[in-house]
C-alpha cells in the first residue's frame, strides 16, 4: 500500500478488505461490548468498548490520515467533542473563543465558566487589537472557529496559532463546517481539531457522532484517557454508519458547495437582502484568506435579508428546503439561528456577534441548484412584507427550542 495516499483514496479505503477472519471487503461491524482475554496477565488490545472498539478505531484512523493527525477519538456528540478537550485546562485557567462560536459552543463555555471550571473570554478573533489583549491574558486553550457558525467569518489559522502557542496556550479548531475535505487545521499550527461527525463527515443526518484529532500522539492519549474515563467515547453502530458516509464526503462536498457558490451569487444582488455572507463571494472580507488556507469555500451560507422582509413567512413559504438545526446532510436545510441554532445566546451576545433576527442560514445539498433558487425566489416573492421582521415576536411567544 503506498504510503502517501491522496486524501480521496483514503476516505475511499479506511477498513477496505482488512478482515483478517473472514476476508469481507467492508470492514466489519462489531458490536460487542467486552472482548476475551486469551491470559488474565495478557491484556489484549481492544477489552471493552468504552475504552476502545474495533470498529470506532478504523474511523478514528481514517479521520487521523485525513486531518494529518497522529491520534483520535471518537465520541458520541459534537459537544462531547468540545467538551473532551475542556479536560485540558484546569480552575484559574483561562480559554479563549470566538464571540461568534456556534451556540451550544457559547452555552458549554459560559456555564462551565460560571461554575469555576476556567475563565472564558469571547472575542472577535479576526480583531488583531482584540486578539492580542485576550492573548496577553495567557490563556491555557484558545478555541478557533473558521469558518464561523453562522456568520461565516474566517478566521487566519496559522497566525491565530502561532500567537496563541507563543503565549502557551493548545490550541483547538473546529473544522465542522468544511471537513477535512476543504480544510486541515493541523497543517496550519493547531494543535486539535474537533468535528461534530454528524455534519458532512457522516452526511447523512441519521448520525449523531463527533471528532478529536490531536497532531501529537501524546496529547491525543491523554484525551483518549479522559474519553474513557468521562465515557464520552462514541458507539459502534455510529461509527459504523459514519465510516460509510465518509467514502462519499469529496463526493458530495464538491457538489453541495458548487451549488452553494450559484446560489449565494444569484441572493447578492437582490434589494430584498441586505448582505450575504459567504467567503466564495469576491465582496466578503475574508475571501482572500479562505482561498488561501482553504481548498474550497464550503455549502454553507447565511443571509441576513431587509428589514421588511419577515423571515419567519419566508421559511414558511419553502418547499425543497426544510426547517431543521443540522447541517453537511444530503439534504437542503435552513434555520433562523436567533430562535434556533443560537437561541441560548442572550440578546446582547447576539448582538455583540453580530448575529441578527433578520439572518438566515443555509445548508445547501445534493439537489439541482435550479429547483433550489426557484424555491427560495418563490418564497421571498411569496412574502408579506410587514415592515419588520417577527424573529423577535416569535422568541418572546416561549416556542424557542434554545438546543
Amino acid at each position: 500500500m503506498p504510503i502517501n495516499l491522496y486524501a480521496e483514496t483514503i476516505a475511499a479505503t479506511a477498513g477496505v478488505a482488512a478482515d483478517r477472519a473472514y476476508n469481507a471487503v467492508s470492514p466489519p461491524l462489531h458490536l460487542s461490548a467486552t472482548y476475551g482475554w486469551r491470559d488474565p496477565e495478557e491484556k489484549p488490545q481492544f477489552d471493552y468498548s468504552r475504552s476502545g472498539n474495533p470498529t470506532r478505531a478504523e474511523l478514528e484512523r481514517a479521520l487521523c490520515g485525513l486531518e494529518g493527525g497522529e491520534r483520535g477519538v471518537i465520541t458520541a456528540t459534537g459537544m462531547a467533542a468540545v467538551d473532551l478537550v475542556l479536560n485540558l485546562v484546569n480552575p484559574g485557567d483561562t480559554v479563549i473563543a470566538p464571540h461568534d462560536c456556534y451556540g451550544g459552543t457559547f452555552r458549554l463555555l459560559a456555564a462551565r465558566a460560571r461554575r469555576g471550571h476556567f475563565a472564558v473570554e469571547f472575542v472577535d478573533q479576526t480583531d488583531a487589537d482584540a486578539l492580542s489583549a485576550a492573548l496577553a491574558k495567557k490563556p491555557k486553550l484558545a478555541l478557533i472557529e473558521t469558518p464561523s457558525n453562522p456568520l461565516l467569518r474566517i478566521t487566519d489559522l496559522a497566525a491565530v496559532a502561532s500567537a496563541a502557542k507563543a503565549v502557551g496556550a493548545v490550541v483547538v479548531a473546529d473544522n465542522t463546517f468544511l471537513s477535512p475535505a476543504l480544510q486541515q487545521p493541523l497543517a496550519h499550527g493547531c494543535d486539535i481539531v474537533v468535528h461534530s461527525t454528524t455534519k458532512y463527515i457522516n452526511g447523512h443526518s441519521d448520525v449523531v457522532g463527533g471528532a478529536v484529532i490531536a497532531a501529537d500522539a501524546g496529547l491525543g492519549e491523554e484525551l483518549a484517557w479522559w474519553a474513557n474515563c468521562t465515557g464520552v467515547t462514541g458507539a459502534a453502530f455510529d461509527s459504523f454508519l459514519t465510516l460509510r458516509g465518509l467514502r462519499t464526503l469529496f463526493a458530495r462536498i464538491g457538489r453541495q458547495q458548487e451549488t452553494a457558490g450559484e446560489i449565494a451569487a444569484a441572493l447578492a444582488n437582490d434589494a430584498r437582502i441586505a448582505r450575504v455572507n459567504y467567503p466564495g463571494l469576491t465582496s466578503h472580507p475574508g475571501h482572500a484568506l479562505a482561498k488561501r488556507q482553504q481548498k474550497g469555500f464550503g455549502a454553507m451560507l447565511s443571509v441576513e435579508f431587509a428589514e421588511d422582509v419577515d423571515v419567519l413567512d419566508l421559511l414558511r413559504g419553502l418547499s425543497i428546503f426544510t426547517i431543521a438545526e443540522s447541517l453537511g446532510g444530503f439534504e437542503s436545510l435552513v434555520c433562523t439561528p436567533a430562535t434556533m441554532t443560537h437561541a441560548s445566546m442572550t440578546p446582547e451576545a447576539r448582538a455583540k456577534a453580530g448575529i441578527a433576527d433578520r439572518l438566515v442560514r443555509f445548508s445547501i445539498g445534493l439537489e439541482h441548484p435550479k429547483d433550489l433558487l426557484r424555491d427560495i425566489f418563490a418564497a421571498l416573492d411569496a412574502v408579506k412584507a410587514s415592515g419588520a421582521s417577527n424573529v423577535s415576536a416569535f422568541r418572546k411567544s416561549g416556542e424557542v427550542n434554545a438546543r
